[in-house]
C-alpha cells in the first residue's frame, strides 16, 4: 500500500504535468494543425498519456514497491480517453466564447458580474 498523502500528491502531479504538457503540445502544433478542435484533442490526449507516465513512474519510485508491474485496467484507460476529449472539448468552447465576454476596454464581462463604467 501507498504512503499517506501520496494519493493527493498523484493527483497534483497529474494536474500539473497534464496542463504543462496540454499546453506545450498545443503550442507547438498550433501552426501545423489549422482545425483547433482537433488540436484540442490532440494536445489532450498526448497531455493525459504523459501525466499518466510520469504518475506511475514517480508514484513507483516514492513508494518503493518493487518491481514495476503496474497495469492500467481497461476501464480506467477508457474513461482516461473520455475525459480527455471532454475536458480538450470543453477547453477549446471555453476559449471559442472568451471573445464574447470580452468588451475591448481591458476588462471582461462574464456572468453574474456587474461592471460599472
Amino acid at each position: 500500500m501507498f504512503p499517506e498523502g501520496v494519493t493527493s500528491a498523484s493527483l497534483i502531479i497529474v494536474i500539473l504535468v497534464a496542463a504543462a504538457v496540454g499546453a506545450g503540445v498545443g503550442g507547438l502544433l498550433e501552426g501545423v494543425v489549422t482545425n483547433m478542435v482537433w488540436l484540442a484533442i490532440i494536445a489532450g490526449f498526448v497531455a493525459t498519456i504523459v501525466a499518466g507516465i510520469i504518475r506511475n513512474e514517480l508514484i513507483h519510485h516514492v513508494s518503493g514497491a518493487g518491481p514495476d508491474t503496474f497495469k492500467v485496467p481497461g476501464v480506467v484507460l477508457t474513461f482516461a480517453v473520455i475525459a480527455s476529449l471532454a475536458g480538450s472539448l470543453s477547453a477549446h468552447e471555453i476559449i471559442d466564447d472568451y471573445p464574447s465576454y470580452y468588451n475591448g476596454s481591458g476588462s471582461a464581462r462574464w456572468p453574474g458580474f456587474s461592471h460599472r463604467s
